[in-house]
């Protein structure tokens, strides 16, 4: 039997990821720890009760609450402070102790129990000037990345791994990246197995979508209830473009990591649907009105928010050259799945987000 520690597990990512472990290997013990400051993360409690998966009330920023999950013999760090916008108003603190100093308590956690980890970590660590500096033409629904560009990690295919670090990312873009660094070193130093995951936008059923963070489903449930949206930046026409990735996609792909500790230890990939599953703000629009058959308004918005970046979209192609795992949901799919759930628990999700 495997024990195997969620951290964040009442999250969307980690409720999701939980359930779907329970279900697949009926012999492992799931753990799921998470501090519920997240809105709605109270709604997947029924969920991993039902799914039999144990429950404790922690808070990655204490040591105590980490290493007190007891004997682990994988963790799965889905705990964040995700927001892009963290820490521009105010204090960091939050941000950084959960990020970085959460990842480390996790850390301290597999390196006394010899324990696997796969870490979630973002897109968000790539500087924001390189980002910005991909040659890109203008369709009539979204900006395109060209195959010749300037840079090394950037082509038609998006952004890879080998892109250049140097510059700033975000606060939240550089507690992920610190994290990252601490990971290579516990990884070197003490031989633990852990894979770092760098995540484009991940969406599905469950997440509660905020205008900085799950955007498509903030999107989706904008037009179910009627809400106003707006086009922020880059002219305010709504062609900024990311790709996208079911959360049951990122389930499968972490389930096989889970399964091969050793083949995947001290990599670090890209993981996101590519230019295939990808979508504008206007080709979200567009389809959003198609499924929800509801028409909101969207206007214009200002100058450019801090740390946006015009298109992101994940190069997956070192992970798609260790492994026959690809994303096998379309964007259309990931909105109807998140739109069925939406309708379910509809006075749930619109009192969790009131």
């Amino acid at each position: 039997m495997r024990r195997v520690l969620v951290t964040g597990g009442a999250g969307f990512v980690g409720a999701n990821l939980c359930v779907a472990l329970a279900e697949r290997h009926p012999g492992w013990e799931l753990v799921a720890l998470d501090n519920l400051s997240r809105r709605g993360s109270e709604l997947n409690l029924p969920r991993l009760r039902e799914a039999g998966v144990a429950f404790r009330h922690g808070d990655v920023r204490s040591g105590d609450d980490v290493l007190g999950a007891g004997e682990v013999d994988a963790i799965v760090e889905c705990s964040a402070e995700p927001s892009v916008m963290a820490g521009l108003d105010g204090s960091p603190d939050y941000l950084v102790q959960t990020n970085l100093v959460g990842a480390y308590h996790c850390l301290e956690l597999a390196r006394r129990e010899r324990a696997q980890l796969v870490f979630l970590s973002t897109s968000r660590v790539y500087p924001v000037a390189a980002l910005e500096q991909a040659a890109f033409t203008e369709a009539e629904t979204r900006f395109e990345l060209v195959a010749e560009q300037a840079l090394p990690g950037l082509s038609e295919h998006g952004v890879a791994e080998t892109l250049p670090l140097d510059g700033a990312r975000t606060l939240y873009g550089a507690t992920k990246l610190a994290a990252e660094l601490l990971i290579t070193e516990y990884a070197q130093t003490y031989h633990l197995q852990a894979v770092v995951n760098r995540c484009g936008v991940i969406a599905g059923p469950w997440q509660m979508g905020k205008v900085d963070q799950g955007v498509f489903t903030y999107w989706l449930l904008a037009h179910r209830f009627g809400r106003d949206l707006t086009y922020i930046g880059y002219g305010g026409q709504g062609k900024q473009v990311r790709d996208l990735l079911h959360v049951d996609d990122l389930v499968d792909l972490v389930d096989e990591q889970l399964a091969g500790p050793a083949r995947w230890a001290g990599r670090t990939v890209n993981v996101g649907g590519g230019r295939d599953v990808s979508l504008s703000l206007r080709e979200t629009t567009e389809l959003c009105r198609e499924l929800t058959g509801t028409t909101v308004s969207v206007g214009p918005a200002g100058a450019d928010r801090p740390g946006d970046v015009r298109i992101y979209l994940s190069d997956c192609r070192r992970l798609h050259g260790l492994t026959d795992w690809r994303p096998r949901r379309g964007a259309r799919e990931l909105l109807e799945d998140t739109l069925e759930w939406i309708a379910a628990h509809e006075d749930a999700v619109r009192r969790a987000l009131d």
